[in-house]
């Protein structure tokens, strides 16, 4: 009976300890979501008082709508050139790092620098540097013999402008969560592999590094890809989804639609929208991914 009741009381004081983090999610996610799902049944806008329940109706439109097949169609091949470069640059970086004796900790810091900047701000800044006329890479190709690149002005070249820049921004945080991950691993076996007859540094990696950083690989794949498909800063700030709505990105157009259209019940479903796809785009890579992973 003591036993029971030191139980039960134990279990009291853990959901009273849990009730205040339950409460700060339910505020700040889950009923904002409800509100979000509610209003987008409805023809809510910002330029009339009125509403009316309209079900499923913009969800209907949305499939319907030549821009949200844009802005989708942007948002994915964005993600294909953004994703491979921030997850393989950033394990590569990391590598070297640590196979670094001197000036470890200065390295760490300088390729760390661009996650503490402000990117809206930094966004002005490859703004000229990227500026057709005196932009700094395009006189710099010009010295070396190449054809000057209209960054955010041609229709084929403004995602891989976007993409750099948010590569810039993130490569130095997946860096640090590959150091964690290689830190962690035990030095033993590389020795255990070594004696095995894997000392080539290629089969160090394949056999030793790979497997063991799996759950850092996970991690960092997983929300690089949510990275991915949040783009907004940059877009909003640069290129105003041109041109010709060639970098018109699935965030980008809800915000149009909710403060530039006043739609604020489409803009509701194309949130809810690309919630769900996170969510799914998530799962199956953290489902696929845990599969290969050894703890």
């Amino acid at each position: 009976m003591a036993v029971s009741k030191l139980q039960r009381a134990q279990t009291r004081l853990a959901y009273l300890l849990i009730l205040p983090a339950t409460l700060l999610i339910l505020a700040i996610y889950i009923i904002p979501i409800i509100f979000v799902f509610l209003g987008s049944l409805t023809d809510y806008t910002l330029v009339r008082d009125d509403y009316a329940f309209v079900g499923f109706e913009n969800y209907q439109k949305m499939f319907e709508d030549e821009a949200f097949a844009n802005a989708l169609n942007n948002t994915f091949f964005y993600a294909l050139m953004f994703l491979p470069g921030a997850f393989i640059i950033s394990l590569v970086i990391a590598i070297a790092i640590q196979e670094q004796k001197q000036f470890r900790s200065v390295l760490e810091v300088l390729y760390f620098l661009p996650v503490t900047s402000t990117l809206a701000a930094m966004a002005l800044v490859w703004s000229a540097l990227m500026d057709s006329g005196q932009g700094v890479i395009n006189n710099t190709l010009q010295t070396l013999g190449l054809a000057r690149v209209n960054w955010f002005g041609n229709e084929d070249v403004v995602l891989v402008s976007l993409a750099i820049i948010s590569l810039w921004s993130v490569i130095g945080f997946n860096m640090v969560l590959f150091l964690a991950g290689l830190t962690a691993i035990p030095k033993n076996l590389y020795e255990a592999a070594a004696v095995d007859g894997a000392d080539h540094p290629l089969d160090k990696f394949f056999r030793v590094t790979w497997p063991m950083l799996g759950p850092t690989a996970m991690f960092v794949a997983v929300t690089s890809s949510i990275t991915a498909f949040k783009l907004f800063d940059t877009v909003a700030i640069l290129t105003q989804g041109g041109p010709d709505r060639a970098s018109e990105v699935f965030l980008y157009l809800a915000f149009l639609e909710g403060f530039e259209y006043f739609n604020m019940g489409y803009s509701a479903a194309l949130s809810l929208f690309f919630l769900g796809i996170i969510l799914l785009f998530a799962l199956v890579q953290a489902l696929f991914s845990d599969r290969n992973v050894q703890y």
